[in-house]
C-alpha cells in the first residue's frame, strides 16, 4: 500500500515523502511540476520506492493515473498556491480553482478509488486577525477570520471537504499548520510568501547584514516536525476530530532565529531595523501572534515536536550544506 501526496514537488510535501521513504514506505506524487534535482539525488537514496506522476489536481485523468498505480491507503493533499497580494490581484480564479475545487477533485477522485483516508493540510492563516495578540491559540476556542484569500479558500476547504468526506465514507483531517520553515523550502512558482527563517539564511550564507522588520512573534513550526505530524494523523485509526492544531507550541521571532544562528554561522550579523529603513527581512504576518495548543494531536496522535530553534538551526544548516 502507498500513500499519495498531491502537490509532490512542494515545500510541505518533499518533508512528507522524504519522511515516508526515510521509513521505507511507498510513495505515489502528483504535481505539474518536476521534482528539484536534490530532490530526486536524495530520494534515491532512501529505501523506500517513490513513483511521480506529471499532472494536475484539476484533471480527472491526472487524479485517477495517480490513484491506480497502485493500492492507495491514504491521500496527504497539499497542493495548494500560498498566493500573496500581487497574485490576489492578478489571478483569484486560479487560487480559488486549486485550493477549493481542486481539494475537492482529489477527495472525490480518492473516494472512487475507494481511499478511506484523507489528510488535509490547512493553516494556521485561517485565524487570520482572530489571532491578534491572542497568547494560546485552540481550535475550539478561537473562531476563524481570515482575510487573505489563501486563508479564505483554505477556511473554505476545511468547511465543506468534511461533509463530502461523510457522504462518500472517507475518513477527513484537517491540520492548520503554524508558519512552516525548514529543508525544502524554496520558491516553487505557487508559494509566494518564505519564511523569514529562510530569509535570514540567506543573508547568513552569503555574508550579508540581515536587517530585520518588525519582529512580529508567531508559532514557525520546522517543516521535519510538520511531516511527522501529518504522517501520524494518516496512520492513526480513530481520530475523534476533523480539525487539529500543527504547531510547535511556542511563538517566536525572526530575532529568536538569528540568535540561534549567531553561534553556528561565524560573522553572522544582525540588527532590528530603524524607523522608516529599508529591510531585508520581513516576517508577513503584520501582528503578534501566540503559540499553537498541540495538547489535541499529541493526546490522539502521539505526535511532539523534536525541534527547539537551536536544534533546528544546526539540522537545516547541515541540511543546506549537504546539497
Amino acid at each position: 500500500m502507498a500513500i499519495l501526496v498531491t502537490g509532490a514537488a512542494g515545500f510541505v510535501a518533499l518533508n512528507i515523502i522524504e519522511h515516508l521513504l526515510s521509513a521505507s514506505r511507498d510513495v505515489i506524487g502528483l504535481d505539474r511540476i518536476p521534482l528539484p534535482p536534490r530532490a530526486v539525488r536524495d530520494f534515491a537514496a532512501l529505501p523506500g520506492k517513490f513513483t511521480l506522476i506529471g499532472g494536475s489536481i484539476l484533471s480527472a485523468a491526472d487524479l485517477s493515473r495517480a490513484l491506480t498505480i497502485a493500492p492507495i491507503e491514504a491521500v496527504i493533499h497539499c497542493a495548494v498556491i500560498t498566493a500573496g497580494t500581487a497574485r490576489e490581484k492578478s489571478d483569484p480564479e486560479t487560487i480559488v480553482a486549486v485550493n477549493v475545487q481542486g481539494a475537492v477533485g482529489a477527495l472525490m477522485a480518492a473516494a472512487r478509488r475507494g481511499v478511506t483516508r484523507f489528510v488535509y493540510p490547512s493553516s494556521g492563516s485561517i485565524y487570520g486577525h482572530a489571532a491578534k495578540g491572542v497568547a494560546v491559540i485552540e481550535e475550539d476556542s478561537l473562531t476563524p477570520a481570515p482575510v487573505m484569500l489563501y486563508g479564505l479558500t483554505k477556511r473554505a476547504a476545511e468547511t465543506i471537504l468534511p461533509r463530502i468526506a461523510e457522504t462518500q465514507g472517507v475518513r477527513f483531517t484537517a491540520a492548520r499548520l503554524g508558519s512552516v520553515y525548514g529543508p525544502w523550502e524554496y520558491a516553487t512558482g505557487v508559494r509566494d510568501t518564505l519564511s523569514p527563517m529562510l530569509q535570514v539564511l540567506e543573508c547568513a550564507r552569503s555574508g550579508r547584514e540581515a536587517v530585520i522588520g518588525p519582529p512580529w512573534r508567531g508559532d514557525y513550526i520546522y517543516s521535519r516536525d510538520v511531516a511527522a505530524g501529518l504522517v501520524r494523523i494518516a496512520d492513526s485509526p480513530g481520530l475523534s476530530r476533523a480539525v487539529y492544531n500543527l504547531g510547535s507550541g511556542v511563538a517566536v521571532s525572526a530575532e529568536d532565529w538569528c540568535s540561534a544562528l549567531m553561534p553556528l554561522v561565524p560573522g553572522f550579523h544582525w540588527r532590528r531595523a530603524v524607523a522608516a529603513e529599508t529591510y531585508n527581512v520581513e516576517s508577513h504576518s503584520g501582528f503578534d501572534r501566540g503559540a499553537f495548543d498541540i495538547k489535541k494531536i499529541a493526546a490522539e496522535t502521539g505526535f511532539a515536536p523534536r525541534f527547539d530553534l537551536p536544534s533546528a538551526a544546526g539540522d537545516y544548516l547541515a541540511w543546506l550544506n549537504a546539497g
